[in-house]
């Protein structure tokens, strides 16, 4: 892995493999494996439960604000409900983005990005004073090579560019009052309305495609392409196809303003001339403008192209794909730590348990990540999985394991207790 880039903290595996994988490696036996599997499935549905009350408060939070929403709302909020939902639902996504092993793409980062050569050569702009929040979030960097082609394929060169294998987006626009005080009339977008968007594999270097007010503008290269050509076809039409009639006009006018004695004579054939040349002239300009036009059309296309393939998403369909990432996300991390204790002959540290797996990975599945240790722990301790004594740590063993998921478990919901305690 290049030194520039960060070892990912995503387990690029699915639940059931990596249940595999552990119980590959173990070397359990048939009962014990029984047991583990049994343990795994216990604490996938403690997650899954867990994770649906996060679920939940996003849509509640969110929908005020959701522009899909296909049922009717019932509670008026005032401007003031309305800022604590926007708040509450930007510090649950950042919660549950983070739970999925999402990391926040700095002001600086987003920076960086927007001033380097997009791979898709189109130029962008985006006007950042549209918006009142802006939040981006990536998962997975990785480096990868393109070929670009040019001149009908007579020109070839290999390029590498950094690339994005998830990238959340939530964007606030501002109220109607600022579009109304910049006159702006024709929006793409609802003043005041909340964008959530999900993409996957976006350069790093075209992340303003990803902004749903960013404009097709024309790079230098192709203004040359269409106005060297233009220009040079200009001059021609005005001295082949206007000259004599312009040299005609200009002594009429001469003649008029007194600069010249002699009487200029306008004949039919000149007038025809002069129409002619107009004429061709006026066909010409509209050539030039549909070709500008046409490689707009071209470069918009392209952009859509991409967009279109790269949308996982949007709006409050995004939370269920968090949701379940951060929930896989939190069940990886928890299985592979209460494994490799299980397994280990000796307690172990913190940072000893973080190397072994990490080791694991990496050698066993050509997998190099940053293992989240310490959050895979905390869950642990939470769910009463493992002990630690002296910065030792060791796991419970599986059948008291799933006992403690077992009381967690039936402890959900406690509408019983009376009918328990007679």
């Amino acid at each position: 892995m290049p030194d520039h880039l960060k070892r990912n903290r995503f387990i690029p595996f699915r639940k059931a493999d990596v249940i595999d994988m552990c119980v590959s490696e173990s070397k359990l036996s048939r009962d014990d494996i029984m047991a583990f599997k049994d343990l795994c499935q216990i604490l996938e549905a403690i997650f899954h439960f867990e994770f649906h009350g996060h679920l939940e408060k996003l849509k509640a939070c969110y929908a005020p604000f959701n522009p899909d929403a296909d049922t009717r709302g019932v509670v008026a909020y005032s401007a003031a409900e309305k800022e604590n939902l926007q708040k509450q639902l930007v510090a649950e996504m950042a919660a549950v983005l983070t739970a999925a092993n999402f990391e926040k793409i700095t002001a600086q980062d987003l920076k960086q990005a927007l001033a380097e050569e997009s791979i898709f050569q189109i130029r962008l702009e985006v006007d950042f004073e549209d918006f009142e929040d802006v939040i981006f979030f990536r998962r997975g960097e990785s480096l990868k090579e393109e070929t670009l082609v040019k001149y009908f394929g007579l020109w070839k060169k290999s390029f590498q560019f950094t690339n994005y294998d998830r990238v959340a987006v939530y964007i606030k626009f501002k109220e109607a009052d600022y579009f109304e005080q910049q006159k702006r009339k024709h929006l793409y977008f609802e003043p005041g309305s909340t964008v959530i968007k999900l993409f996957h594999n976006v350069p790093k270097a075209d992340l303003e495609m990803l902004f749903p007010n960013s404009k097709v503008r024309m790079k230098t290269i192709d203004k040359i392409i269409i106005g060297v050509p233009a220009a040079v076809s200009g001059i021609v039409v005005l001295v082949t196809k206007l000259g004599a009639s312009l040299l005609l006009v200009g002594s009429v006018i001469s003649f008029w303003l007194g600069f010249k004695d002699e009487e200029v004579q306008i004949k039919q054939q000149h007038l025809i001339a002069l129409g002619a040349g107009l004429g061709t002239l006026a066909g010409f300009l509209f050539r030039q403008i549909n070709k500008y036009k046409n490689r707009k059309i071209k470069f918009m296309k392209a952009l859509a192209d991409n967009l279109y393939f790269k949308n996982l998403d949007n709006n409050a369909g995004v939370f269920y794909h968090l949701i379940d990432a951060a929930e896989e996300e939190e069940f990886k991390e928890a299985v592979l730590a209460y494994c490799f204790l299980l397994i280990a002959e000796e307690p172990l540290t913190k940072n000893a348990l973080d190397q072994r797996i990490e080791n694991w990975l990496s050698d066993r599945w050509n997998c190099r990540i940053d293992f989240e240790i310490g959050d895979a722990i905390q869950k642990l301790q939470r769910l009463k999985l493992i002990a630690a004594e002296n910065g030792y740590l060791r796991s419970v063993p599986l059948d008291s394991a799933k006992q403690e998921l077992d009381t967690i478990w039936d402890n959900f919901f406690r509408y019983n207790l009376s009918l328990e305690n007679k």
